[in-house]
């Protein structure tokens, strides 16, 4: 993977921890970087569930200490070592977390002050708030030159909080590059029975017995494939056999793996939180039902290629899915959307171009 697009200088990132699907993004960042970029990261508490690595090709990667304060509404997170790492790899421009929750931030943001060098926030968007909370996510959105943002959603929410909207860029949450395959050729009508997919790790939060209940409420039986692993497995399986025995639990699969699971699903959905599967789907032309979230799947998902529907809610993934099914055509068509917003509009490439273009307005 290369990117025509350049950045001149230094570049040093900080998050909070690393996960792995992060990694193709910030090796091709790095390469984007003439002067090479350093990451900073801490590693997650215990109980988070986060996959985390710290295999990556990049030019400095500093696994530091991150201090994890309190929890749930009020965490905090301290990481000691940002300023010290600043002083060593003294960068051109630096891209933190725009997340207030993380004490190191200020510090960091003065230490670039004293050299002349630009800030900018990486964000996930700024929902309503009132009062005191208002006033102290001005100050802290303040401190930053420009604000790279994981969705359109997220740009308007800091454009209402006053960001300047010649800074704020957005890049698409990306977590593949652009897809190097054509698209599945798929016939018009279903086989025996539609098939619908769903690939991510079992947990509660998936809300995977939702799909199974909904399933078994559907005159047409579809197929039901499920591709993952994790502490609710069990409990799913013993669901399924009461309500959905048909449904086939085929365990984790990554990579080549996945292909002829993609390739054979008619529709893939994603009934709860999360969703690192939904681009992937997409690659292969599926389209996709997802549950509403916090606005990094409104660019992914459209009305042209799948529905969104509100959390938690059986009847309207009951619903969504009878319509989705009832017109085969229509669903290659979605398909085909799907296909090309992941090769043209949000794929990691396209990610690195907007941080690369944010970079050199500030520079």
């Amino acid at each position: 993977m290369k990117t025509k697009t350049i950045f001149h200088g230094k570049l040093a990132l900080q998050q909070r921890v690393l996960p792995t699907y992060r990694v193709p993004f910030f090796q091709l960042l790095n390469s984007a970087c003439e002067g090479g970029m350093s990451l900073f990261t801490g590693l997650p508490r215990p109980s988070e569930g986060i996959n985390t690595t710290d295999k990556i090709k990049i030019s400095y990667y500093r696994l530091d200490r991150n201090i994890h304060l309190f929890g749930g509404a009020l965490y905090l997170c301290y990481q000691p070592g940002l300023q010290d790492w600043l002083n060593e790899w003294n960068p051109d421009a630096l891209i933190v977390e725009a997340n207030p929750r993380y004490l190191s931030t200020p510090s960091a943001v003065k230490w670039m002050r004293k050299q002349g060098k630009p800030v900018i926030g990486w964000g996930l968007g700024a929902p309503s708030v009132s009062g005191f909370r208002q006033q102290g996510r001005s100050v802290f959105l303040r401190q930053f030159d420009a604000m790279i943002c994981y969705s359109q959603r997220a740009a308007d929410e800091y454009a209402r909080e006053g960001f300047p909207l010649d800074n704020l860029f957005v890049a698409h949450n990306a977590v593949l590059p652009m897809p190097a395959w054509p698209m599945p050729d798929r016939s018009n009508t279903f086989k025996e029975k539609p098939c619908i997919l769903f690939v991510g790790r079992l947990q509660f939060r998936k809300n995977v017995d939702l799909l199974l209940g909904a399933c078994a409420e559907m005159d047409s039986q579809p197929r039901l494939v499920i591709v993952g692993d994790g502490p609710e497995r069990d409990k799913l399986e013993s669901l399924a056999e009461e309500i959905y025995p048909s449904a086939e639990f085929v365990g984790a699969k990554h990579g080549a793996e996945l292909k002829p699971y993609f390739t054979e699903a008619d529709l893939f959905v994603l009934p709860g939180t999360g969703g690192l599967a939904v681009q992937e789907a997409m690659s292969y032309g599926l389209p996709i039902i997802v549950a509403q979230g916090d606005g990094t799947q409104d660019d992914l998902v459209r009305r042209e290629n799948g529905w969104q529907i509100p959390p938690d809610d059986l009847d309207a993934l009951v619903s969504t899915m009878k319509d989705a099914l009832s017109d085969a055509a229509r669903l290659r068509k979605m398909g085909e959307v799907s296909y090309r917003i992941v090769k043209e509009e949000i794929n990691i490439e396209k990610m690195v171009e907007v941080f690369i273009k944010a970079l050199n307005k500030l520079t």
